[in-house]
């Protein structure tokens, strides 16, 4: 008989059939893993819908103390505006004078490492996680992405699974990141390429008081 999609009852002899999302059958201690990380995952997804409402907040030192109960590491005067969505908070580090714009996502099922002085627009979006497409089950595929200290990274840009985007490197609005950018490129475009350098030498600015309220 069947309980749930995942789930079966056999009478003769009695036992519980765990399947799983393939239709393949799994032993009894693999099922009763699959069960308490399903569990978990509920449980974590329910505080992802907290912590997205605590992210409207309009005072920073409330939305500050939630995130990082969570496990964001935050460094000092960093700052995430109001409306930012979270995948596994305790994967994201952030260093000192950072600034995460309005409605960004950022994603750490992988390791997140947001380095000092970097000014990320609104709307940004960073993932370390997407899907194998030619595994069977397409399975998802973590990889860390690393933005280093002084980058840019505009408007709505998309960052893709295993970046690292160098010291000084600016991102245009709407680029989609999907290689490596070395220190002071400016990318852009989808797939973002090459389309100017910083001249600069030394960078070693603040970015200053972010907006209040925001």
């Amino acid at each position: 008989m069947k309980l749930t999609n995942n789930v079966e009852i056999s009478f003769l002899p009695p036992k519980l059939i765990f399947i799983d999302k393939m239709g393949e059958k799994l032993r009894l201690r693999q099922g009763i893993n699959k069960v308490i990380n399903r569990f978990g995952n509920i449980c974590l997804d329910f505080w992802l819908m907290i912590l997205l409402w605590i992210s409207w907040i309009p005072f920073w030192i409330i939305r500050k103390f939630f995130f990082e109960l969570s496990g964001i590491k935050i460094g000092k005067d960093s700052r995430i505006h109001v409306g930012t969505k979270f995948y596994l908070p305790k994967g994201i580090t952030i260093g000192e004078d950072s600034v995460i714009g309005y409605r960004s996502f950022l994603d750490g099922r992988a390791k997140l490492t947001i380095g000092s002085h970097v000014d990320i627009a609104s709307e940004v979006m960073i993932y370390n996680s997407e899907h194998d497409l030619e595994a069977k089950d397409f399975k998802a595929i973590e990889q860390p992405v690393i933005i280093d200290d002084y980058v840019f990274i505009g408007p709505r840009a998309i960052i893709l699974p295993g970046v690292k985007i160098g010291k000084g490197a600016v991102v245009a609005a709407n680029a989609v990141v999907t290689k490596d950018v070395p220190p002071k490129t400016i990318v852009g475009g989808v797939p973002a390429k090459p389309i100017g350098e910083r001249k600069i030498k030394e960078l070693k600015y603040r970015l200053g008081r972010p907006r209040a309220f925001q």
